[in-house]
């Protein structure tokens, strides 16, 4: 089996590496089925990545960050920042899909930035987006425990208690297995959707006049005391624009997540018709409740109300949510116990998902032998429990709740993973630009391809170039006082990951591959062909029920 590996890792390292004999060919086959045994399972659904890859992006970004965003931005700040950010993340959604329903991999997206652009990238990537989950899952775990203080206002359970329940939580459902963490997913994430309906529609009630108050809102809240937009730091037009960049900041933090679809392909059943069913489906739903979440919260909340949510204040439970702030200031209390059970699930739903994506990210370094062998060892549910073990005790970092506010830890938090997230968006959007290149000159045309990304090449071009401004002027408050610990968290992301990229292109001396040389072939056939057993698979079955057909359409 050693020496099965061996020849498997040596066709893995040289992509231009082309068969002479049909022997050696067989030979191939028979080891990737072998290795197809002790790695993971494609146990995931049409309807299950959909509704992972939604689960993941709606958590503490919008629930309890948009808070943040209103208070400074305004209402009329919040809904155009959330929107164009929104486009980003559009861009970054279909440029992944294109490439991974071409070629569906296990190693992730740092596994195209090393076949289309550089290893020294892939592996910067790669450790990138793994630090961005190592940090983003206690995020939400100490996230649920600011939720968790709205019924518990007088710390009669220390938050330590809490923590541990939590992290125990989310490490059990990892444990049992895609199958199970999937379906449970799935109807965690149904929940999410019929809470934030409810929620959407609950606001346009109110805004109309349909509270205790009998009070028409309408967009009154837009006019006074200083008009629909903020202001931040400083009074005035600039004011205003610093509001309004504060609310683009805290937009791409919200809308981080959404790419991780990106690495269920990996354990994806027929991946490639269900990775592009899931990112249009992902889209819409994600365009109308960020969107549709925002624009409501800025007609019922007062960006002037001190019960919302700023992370560089302390804060309980009860403020975690602009939500349960609308309903407290009607008076509707009773509706925001209601509403806080529903967040709660919302950022547990999000941690087990964030725990999910960092165990298999580590996982795809291990594969591609940029980390230790140990972390691509799978037990029999395909589970890789070692890198499982790993990214769990990283869960440990909430804690830090002990001796600082929750709120501080989630200010400290978020600067990290906006960084992290946003080199991620920028490092997928440059390897699609090159694997649109790489068709090109190899003489491939897109239209043959399984999905095709719209507005390209430009909307690539403007999301990479939009990321990267709202990225370098992230920190811009931390000089507005200096302040060093937020600096040093809202830009340490960018020195560490220059460091792995230079530092592994130097040591191994690598080369940006050329456009002629891009492997687009390894891998192609493998998936044709469990594609076509898929289809075969669902032919025997017969026709769908009318519950089935329900669900998929999901």
């Amino acid at each position: 089996m050693s020496e099965d590996l061996e020849i498997k890792s040596s066709l893995d390292h040289s992509p231009h590496l082309r068969m002479k004999d049909s022997e050696e060919q067989a030979k191939v086959e028979m080891i990737e089925e072998e290795l197809e045994l002790h790695t993971l399972h494609r146990g995931l659904k049409a309807r299950q990545i959909s509704m992972i890859a939604l689960g993941g992006a709606i958590g503490t970004g919008l629930i309890i960050g948009s808070g943040t965003a209103l208070r400074r931005g305004g209402p009329l700040g919040i809904l155009i920042g959330y929107s164009y950010v929104g486009f980003i993340c559009y861009m970054v959604m279909v440029s992944l899909g294109e490439m991974s329903a071409y070629l569906p991999n296990k190693k992730g997206f740092a596994g195209y930035a090393s076949r289309f652009v550089d290893p020294a990238l892939g592996f910067a990537l790669g450790y990138n987006y793994l630090f961005k989950y190592l940090i983003v899952t206690p995020n939400n775990i100490n996230a649920a425990g600011v939720v968790i203080r709205y019924w518990d206002t007088h710390l009669r359970v220390h938050i330590a208690v809490w923590m541990v329940i939590f992290i125990s939580l989310v490490f059990l459902v990892n444990m049992l297995g895609v199958r199970v963490f999937g379906e449970l997913e799935f109807w965690l994430s149904s929940i999410k959707v019929i809470t934030l309906t409810g929620l959407i529609l609950f606001g346009i009630i109110v805004d109309l006049g349909g509270n205790p108050k009998h009070d028409r809102i309408g967009f009154r809240h837009w006019h006074s005391p200083d008009g629909p937009m903020g202001q931040y730091l400083k009074d005035g037009s600039l004011g205003t624009f610093l509001g309004f960049w504060s609310v683009m900041i805290n937009a791409l933090f919200a809308y981080m997540g959404t790419e991780l679809i990106g690495v269920t392909v990996g354990e994806a059943q027929n991946p490639r018709e269900n990775i592009p069913k899931a990112i249009r489906r992902t889209f819409w739903r994600i365009v109308i409740f960020y969107i549709g979440s925002v624009f409501v919260i800025g007609l019922i909340v007062p960006r002037t109300s001190q019960a919302l949510f700023i992370a560089t204040k302390k804060s309980t439970g009860a403020s975690a949510s602009p939500f349960i702030v609308a309903a407290d200031l009607l008076g509707i209390h009773a509706l925001g116990h209601i509403i806080n059970a529903c967040i709660l699930i919302f950022v547990l739903s999000a941690a087990n998902s964030d725990l999910y994506i960092g165990s298999r990210t580590l996982f795809a370094l291990a594969a591609e032998g940029k980390a230790p062998s140990i972390f691509k060892r799978v037990n029999g549910l395909g589970v890789p429990w070692p890198s499982l073990i790993l990214c769990t005790t990283f869960c440990s970092l909430t804690f830090l709740n002990v001796t600082k506010s929750a709120a501080q830890v989630f200010g400290y938090f978020t600067n990290l993973v906006t960084l992290f997230g946003a080199f991620t968006w920028m490092c997928i959007l440059y390897s699609h630009i090159r694997f649109m290149r790489a068709l090109k000159v190899q003489g491939i045309s897109r239209e043959r391809l399984p999905y095709k990304a719209p507005f390209q090449p430009w909307g690539n071009y403007f999301a990479l170039v939009s990321t990267v401004i709202i990225t370098f002027f992230k920190g811009f408050d931390t000089f507005i006082p200096w302040d060093k610990t937020n600096f040093i968290t809202s830009y340490i992301g960018a020195p560490i990951f220059f460091i792995l990229w230079l530092g592994y292109k130097f040591f191994y001396r690598t080369q940006v591959v050329p456009l002629a040389e891009v492997d687009l072939i390894s891998g192609k056939r493998q998936i044709d062909e469990a594609e076509a057993r898929y289809k075969v698979e669902v032919d025997a079955r017969g026709p769908m029920t009318g519950w089935q057909k329900f669900v998929a359409a999901l």
